[in-house]
């Protein structure tokens, strides 16, 4: 009997072990890894050509890739997705052999390059990218038609991939240094807007028009985009913390007089966010709002908008608290972007609460710069509603997994928790700006944002990021009321979880310091209320003093 149990044991472990085995599969750890033919070479330039045809929705085209070698190795990786084909691939004007697994391009040098050297080689590709189903969301092409019947085009691509529309080295850890040109040709009825500055206009023979943008700075993959539109273009300089920064809009020929509305938001944007967390990171590139057929996304220095001309989410106050509508989400969240995503960037998609975490708090923050203190309260303690705790914020590494979409709310909210226990605002925001100072144009990984925190606070926060980012649990302050004394512990914590709360015992405002531990605290009187200050993002739970626990 004893034999068969441990038989039984033996088959349930493993097949949970298999399950979760199973769970990714080889092509999750192609994209999601920093793989032996991705990490012997170092990313300097890209330069991308593409030619977009909305008749057939295909797309042809050629990347340059520009790199210094790092390591002994002569096969190289390119990523790129179905249904898109490369073609060739050329290097010295030779042809390169290369084999593919499932999306991953293995390109085969002749011989092994000396470490130090820069090398170029240029992959040619063609074919119907993946029509995105529900931009941004999913990622891919948007084919659509303006009101006036010509061709509003756009491309987003987080989560999936920048590999989705062009071919590149698509893992988030290595950005080309030296920034990257990008070539767009449509047809000359409407205009291609990407990113950077736009450097170049070319009018070709076959009634088509080149748009050729140049980006100084590193640029991530996803923030890579191709807008294509009937635009009007306007700008307006903004005096900023570095100097003079040139905003340009492109918008949708019937929609300027709303635009330059609804822009006017723009450099109360920039003045609240340069306050809280320095210098825009792309003065070089400028600043721009595009119109796109979907919701907005935050592509580096082309930041794209389609909230419809209206305050709120799509004219919806996600907090409920009424702030909500006193400015357009997309301008502000999409925007906060440019610092927490494009400026300081992820490693790996499990850490994208450092991109979502950061943004979501930055409207609390904006809410805070332009009307109060109290307001940015209101309006962040109303995101809560939105938090599913569904599963923890982090997801797994090295196999593109995301975790739980709390990573907007809760994470607004832990760090909102963290400002509290600093309780120093001038000193959290010093942190904010020199978290983009000291990672500036960098990729970073959560261990370094928390050590980073811990470290500039000279406070202990690492148990509190492993709380909030690593379980779903909420902290619960559990509490006992007997005459004028209180007894009161953590319970649903990690291991050694203690900060300071703010209380308010009889309506008169106290600091404990709770622990896993029961504590007591006496008053003078009898201990008839306690509430805990609102800005912490943790549950009180009272017991009754039949309920001794231990």
């Amino acid at each position: 009997m004893l034999l068969r149990k441990c038989i039984i044991i033996f088959l349930f472990l493993f097949q949970v072990s298999f399950c979760l085995a199973q769970k990714y599969t080889h092509q999750d750890t192609l994209r999601g890894s920093i793989t032996p033919e991705r990490i012997w070479w170092d990313l300097l330039h890209y330069d991308l050509k593409i030619n977009v045809n909305p008749e057939n929705k295909s797309i042809t085209g050629s990347n340059a890739i520009t790199y210094k070698v790092l390591g002994e190795s002569n096969i190289l990786q390119i990523d790129l997705q179905d249904p898109l084909r490369i073609t060739k691939v050329l290097k010295n004007d030779q042809p390169l052999k290369y084999t593919r697994n499932g999306f991953a391009y293995f390109i085969e040098l002749p011989n092994k390059s000396k470490i130090g050297n820069i090398q170029k080689l240029e992959v040619f590709y063609e074919g119907v990218p993946a029509e995105s189903i529900n931009p941004p969301w999913t990622g891919g092409f948007t084919w659509e038609k303006d009101l006036n019947g010509k061709d509003f085009i756009a491309t987003s691509c987080q989560g999936i991939g920048a590999s989705i529309w062009w071919p590149n080295k698509d893992h988030m850890y290595d950005e080309p240094d030296r920034g990257m040109r990008l070539s767009i040709t449509c047809p000359e009825t409407v205009m291609a807007i990407a990113n950077g500055r736009l450097v170049d206009t070319v009018d070709n023979k076959n009634r088509t028009r080149t748009y050729v943008w140049e980006v100084i700075n590193p640029i991530n993959n996803y923030g890579v985009n191709v807008n294509i539109g009937d635009y009007t273009y306007f700008s307006e300089k903004y005096q900023g913390i570095k100097g003079e920064l040139d905003c340009d809009y492109y918008v949708l020929s019937y929609h300027v007089q709303k635009a330059k509305e609804q822009f006017k938001q723009v450099p109360k944007m920039l003045e609240a966010f340069e306050y809280w967390f320095g210098p825009y990171p792309f003065y070089e590139d400028s600043f721009k709002l595009v119109e796109v057929p979907y919701l907005g996304m935050e592509h580096q220095s082309s930041v794209t908008y389609g909230n419809g001309y209206k305050n709120g989410y799509l004219g919806k106050d996600l907090s409920g608290s009424g702030w909500g509508l006193k400015f357009d989400f997309i301008i502000i969240h999409e925007s906060g972007h440019e610092w927490f995503a494009n400026n300081i960037t992820y490693r790996d998609i499990a850490d994208m609460w450092i991109h979502e975490g950061f943004t979501a708090y930055s409207e609390t923050l904006y809410v805070d710069y332009h009307f109060g203190k109290e307001a940015g309260n209101d309006y962040v303690i109303g995101t809560r509603k939105n938090i599913r705790n569904d599963k923890p914020i982090i997801g797994d590494y090295d196999v593109n997994n995301e975790g739980s979409r709390d990573m907007y709310p809760k994470a607004a909210n832990m760090l909102h928790l963290i400002r509290q226990v600093m309780n120093d605002d001038q000193k959290f925001r010093k942190i904010l700006m020199s978290l983009n100072k000291d990672f500036y144009h960098q990729t970073v990984t959560t261990e370094q944002i928390e050590n980073y925190i811990s470290e500039k606070s000279k406070i202990d926060f690492s148990t509190v990021f492993d709380q909030y980012l690593r379980t779903k649990n909420v902290p619960i302050l559990e509490y006992k009321l007997d005459g004028n004394q209180m007894s009161y512990r953590w319970a649903n914590v990690v291991d050694g979880f203690s900060i300071p709360l703010k209380v308010y015992v009889n309506e008169i405002e106290k600091w404990i310091k709770p622990s896993t531990d029961w504590q007591i605290l006496t008053d003078e009187a009898d201990i008839e209320i306690l509430e805990i200050d609102r800005n912490f993002y943790v549950i009180r739970s009272e017991l009754d003093q039949s309920n001794s626990g231990s």
